[in-house]
């Protein structure tokens, strides 16, 4: 029975022992409560601590970035389009011993993220025009078009604000609430923006009509360098043409020159005989059957080679 005994408060001993300490590692940070109340200060060193068993209770909180992750929401820009709008963010918690008075845990936080940064994303949504959330600059987008590239300026409105503003601005109206909680925002981003479905038809048919336009200007520089390759075409037929005729009318003159030279020389052994060709010649320029001509034979050097002309019989 002594034994028995012995062992049972050893065994007592052990379990009001083990109960007697905790663990921390450098991820975490503890706020012990008595009944359901915090007792003491934060810990938030590493190491093994002391509390009292079965009376205090250990709750821990993580000491590094936790994740955020908003519900997809439909919301208007100032310009009245309706988009679609998904954020996600980072946070942790600065103040454990305020974080556990106000929301208990991570699930609570995660309530509380819920309500003011939707609240915050819709306010900044709703103050700005559509252009202002997507982009950041209004420099011109480059749009790559097969082989080359054509800048295309996508929005005539000047960007005041920018999509990457607009997050801090979010980032900031949230953080004045959230610090009441002992959270820190940390850092918000829009994971996704997409049009409603009506708007997303719009802006798919503008998208088809720039496209179209483009095409269109490539189909007129192409018809332009079309007519300018068929203008130097005709141009160097021309000059082509032109050397050609040139070419061809000086060998022609150096022919007739030649033709000449020696016509002159055959009928420079005979000029009696050039003569009467030349005369029979115009004989048959001058008198065809349509013609009728009265001339006198005498002293007539045009009928000469007829003067003595008898028909044989």
């Amino acid at each position: 029975m002594r034994n028995t005994i012995i062992v049972i408060l050893l065994v007592a001993s052990a379990i009001v022992l083990i109960n007697s300490f905790y663990t921390i590692d450098e991820r975490e940070q503890v706020i012990i409560t008595m009944f359901g109340k915090p007792v003491g200060d934060p810990v938030t060193k590493p190491g093994i601590r002391w509390k009292i068993p079965f009376v205090h209770h250990i709750n821990r909180f993580p000491m590094n970035l936790l994740e955020w992750d908003g519900d997809k929401g439909q919301v208007p820009t100032k310009d009245k389009t309706f988009i679609w709008v998904d954020v996600f963010g980072r946070w942790r918690i600065t103040d454990p011993l305020l974080f556990f008075e106000k929301v208990r845990d991570e699930n609570g936080a995660h309530r509380k993220l819920d309500d003011i940064i939707d609240a915050a994303v819709r306010n900044l949504i709703t103050s700005h025009n559509l252009i202002e959330t997507v982009r950041n600059t209004d420099r011109e987008m480059e749009v790559d078009e097969g082989e080359g590239a054509e800048f295309v300026d996508s929005s005539s409105t000047t960007i005041k604000v920018g999509r990457s503003n607009m997050c801090k601005a979010i980032q900031q109206q949230s953080q004045q609430k959230l610090k009441d909680f002992g959270i820190e925002l940390v850092d918000v981003r829009f994971k996704r923006l997409n049009y409603v479905d009506d708007v997303l038809r719009k802006v798919y048919e503008r998208m088809i009509a720039e496209r179209r336009q483009i095409a269109e200007k490539y189909r007129s520089e192409g018809r332009g360098e079309s007519s300018k390759i068929k203008g130097e075409k005709g141009k160097e037929l021309e000059r082509i043409t032109s050397n050609a005729y040139r070419k061809a009318q000086v060998i022609k003159g150096k022919a007739d020159a030649k033709a000449t030279r020696i016509y002159a020389a055959a009928y420079n052994r005979d000029p009696e005989f050039y003569s009467f060709l030349k005369t029979m010649d115009l004989y048959k320029k001058s008198f065809d059957s349509s013609n009728t001509a009265i001339l006198s034979t005498k002293n007539n050097d045009f009928l000469k080679y007829l003067k003595n002309y008898s028909p044989s019989k």
